[in-house]
């Protein structure tokens, strides 16, 4: 039986127009693999928010699930800076990302 979620890393990102596609693919094939590479996640969502202003691009939410705060904790401290800084060298400021961190209280 796998681990339950405890934790949800979410990641809100508005994306430029020209980008979103090929951004989109490479969070896809590149990004969200290697994040859940860590051993830090049981699993990733990708979702597009609806009813939101597109004008300067669509907004994508990551939620990545994570069975306990050790886990989440470690993530930040031995992955995120790389990882992040993957995403600035590949997209630069064609994007604008804001992270929450929920717990799962059912």
């Amino acid at each position: 039986m796998e681990p339950q979620t405890a934790l949800i890393y979410n990641i809100t990102n508005k994306v430029a127009h020209h980008i979103h596609k090929e951004w989109l693919a490479w969070m896809k094939a590149h990004h969200i693999p290697a994040v859940l590479a860590t051993g830090c996640f049981l699993r990733a969502v990708i979702l597009r928010l609806k009813g939101v202003d597109d004008e300067e691009g669509p907004t994508y939410a990551v939620q990545y699930h994570a069975a306990s705060e050790a886990d989440y904790e470690r993530y930040l401290s031995d992955f995120s800076t790389g990882l992040r800084q993957e995403s600035l060298d590949q997209w630069g400021d064609q994007f604008i990302a804001f992270r929450t961190v929920m717990e799962v209280v059912n």
